[in-house]
């Protein structure tokens, strides 16, 4: 039986807004927001912590067999927050969301979070190499992938305002399909 809900990722460099975009979705249309990186350290999904990064090693393997058995691709309706998106299958994702931010206000952003040295460097590296934007492009098909500023609370209020409007148009699709 397919979906009656679209489960989306919101992905990025850390700082860009991933989880404010996520949490207010997750309100806005009722669904389910997963904080990936919350539940890798809750579960205990991980190898330890990259100290030099201040990361968690993640056991993939794990993760993903925890979250297929949440019935993610069965049931849909999850917005998915984590800053990389290459590891979930394409059989779950509806919508990858790539938020993008001027590197002056992610310099800012991630110094005020105390990001400093090799973290910091490699962040910024990221956002301006557009990274994470060629990974979902490079995992998924091109009409699943957007890329949205998020220099603003303005570019999150209209970011919302175009996501939800995504979301009730697949809704109505798969509606006008049955």
């Amino acid at each position: 039986m397919a979906r009656k809900n679209p489960n989306i990722i919101i992905t990025g460099t850390p700082g860009v807004g991933k989880t404010t975009h996520a949490e207010q979705l997750a309100r806005a249309t009722g669904f389910k927001h997963i904080s990936v990186n919350q539940i890798v350290k809750d579960e205990g999904f991980h190898e330890g912590r990259d100290e030099e990064l201040g990361s968690w090693i993640v056991d993939e393997d794990k993760l993903l067999d925890y979250l297929e058995e949440s019935q993610i691709s069965e049931e849909g309706g999850r917005v998915l927050d984590w800053h990389a998106c290459d590891l979930f299958p394409e059989r779950w994702i509806d919508l990858v969301v790539v938020l993008r931010c001027d590197s002056t206000v992610l310099y800012d952003r991630l110094t005020a979070r105390g990001y400093k040295d090799k973290k910091l460097d490699e962040n910024m590296d990221s956002e301006i190499m557009q990274v994470l934007l060629d990974e979902a492009r490079e995992s998924y098909k091109e009409e699943i992938v957007v890329e949205l500023r998020s220099d603003s609370v303005d570019d999150v209020d209209g970011n919302l305002e175009r996501i939800e409007q995504w979301v009730e148009n697949w809704k109505k699709d798969r509606k006008d399909e049955e």
